[in-house]
């Protein structure tokens, strides 16, 4: 039986791969801010066809900081269910913990890859519930004792 109002056409729907790090420096979180969107959201982008997500968070991370890291381990997987210009979203996420020793210097206000367009922040990781940061379950989880994978399934429509 068909319920009310879902469709079947697969035309309404995307589905997006992503790989996405996370950075930290002396309590803090290594974030972008585009020029065009509200929000701030970590270090990463697509994975490309033929790439593994581990290979992609490595490039997106260089390409975004001019920095190459090391994968420490993967920390969170999320499937999110959002709307994006009138169609249903399905995106899963791969966040990884990069390792960070060794001497790098990324500044406030730092470009990435997309001059004048978007910039690198540091946030506090005690005050992330402060700021309008993407995904939401970033700004609840403690970093310090990260110890498995935990999958989190966030549904948005």
């Amino acid at each position: 039986m068909r319920e009310t109002g879902v469709s079947d056409n697969k035309s309404e729907s995307s589905f997006s791969l992503r790989a996405a790090a996370l950075i930290f420096k002396q309590n803090k979180l290594l974030v972008a801010k585009s020029v065009d969107y509200p929000c701030y959201y970590t270090v990463g982008g697509a994975v490309e066809l033929n790439e593994s997500s581990k290979e992609a968070v490595i490039r997106e991370v260089f390409e975004e900081t001019g920095f190459t890291m090391e994968i420490d381990r993967l920390a969170f997987v999320q499937e999110r269910f959002l709307p994006v210009e009138g169609k249903k979203l399905h995106e899963v996420v791969f966040f990884y913990i990069m390792k960070t020793g060794g001497e790098f210097t990324i500044a406030e206000n730092s470009f990435t890859d997309q001059p004048l367009k978007e910039t690198l922040h540091w946030l506090p990781l005690d005050e992330l519930y402060k700021y309008n940061l993407v995904p939401e379950f970033l700004k609840t989880k403690s970093f310090d004792n990260i110890s498995g994978i935990e999958h989190i399934i966030s549904k948005e429509y």
